[in-house]
């Protein structure tokens, strides 16, 4: 199957008009024709199947043949709330992997030790969306405003709530043996200097327990991958 993509389709849509980017990409790279179909999400669990009834590679147009609600995946909510790197294109690299594996939201993190700021949403969430295409995903998940750190953990809220941080504390457990499966889960993930103490000590006020991601000390984004990977195998797993 071959996925497309686009938030503004709604199930109770009978026809649907592709923008003139996407419509010159099926049209002209992928050579679609009139009487072709195609396959649509909105990434909100629904699949389209539609049927070209237009094939102009300014305004591709098709005509929606049936409409299918998937099942959520996981019965579990994954939150991952991480400081952006310092280089894009390894904070790229984990939306993309987070993506692929699953995941259902995803908060850029301002802390005291973040070396960059500003974040480029809009790139980010075409990250996103092809990584959802390519692994076949009809819930791509969603992809929050940047927040300041004291600010996100004031009103976090999930059933779990983690907080993996670096610094040399007995009382951090691995993570997958904290972990409750088939429970909504939220992991704070640091800079690349890591949480600063106040920070920690937070987190911990408000009710976020230590945990450890391995013997290793990882990337940034390294580790948000391996929470993201560790809680969907352990949960795949029990």
């Amino acid at each position: 199957m071959q996925l497309f993509y686009n938030a503004q389709l709604q199930a109770s849509d009978s026809e649907f008009t592709f923008d003139k980017v996407e419509s010159k990409h099926i049209v002209r790279v992928l050579r679609k024709k009139e009487g072709d179909e195609l396959s649509i999400t909105n990434g909100k669990g629904y699949l389209f199947s539609s049927k070209i009834i237009s094939a102009s590679d300014k305004k591709c147009q098709v005509a929606i043949t049936e409409v299918e609600e998937k099942q959520k995946a996981r019965k579990y909510h994954l939150h991952i709330a991480m400081a952006p790197t310092k280089n894009n294109d390894r904070f790229e690299w984990f939306l993309e992997k987070a993506t692929e594996i699953g995941i259902d939201e995803i908060t850029p993190l301002l802390c005291d030790r973040s070396e960059r700021k500003v974040v480029k949403a809009e790139r980010f969430q075409k990250i996103i969306e092809s990584a959802g295409k390519q692994s076949l995903k009809f819930y791509f998940p969603k992809l929050n405003e940047p927040v300041k750190f004291t600010d996100f953990v004031k009103s976090a809220s999930s059933t779990q709530k983690f907080i993996a941080h670096c610094q040399d504390d007995k009382k951090r457990s691995p993570i997958e043996g904290a972990l409750e499966v088939q429970q909504d889960v939220l992991v704070l993930i640091g800079p690349e200097g890591d949480f600063s103490i106040s920070e920690i000590e937070n987190a911990l006020e408000s009710g976020f327990k230590p945990v450890s991601l391995g013997k290793s000390r990882l990337r940034t984004e390294t580790a948000g991958l391996v929470a993201t990977h560790t809680i969907s195998l352990v949960n795949n797993l029990k």
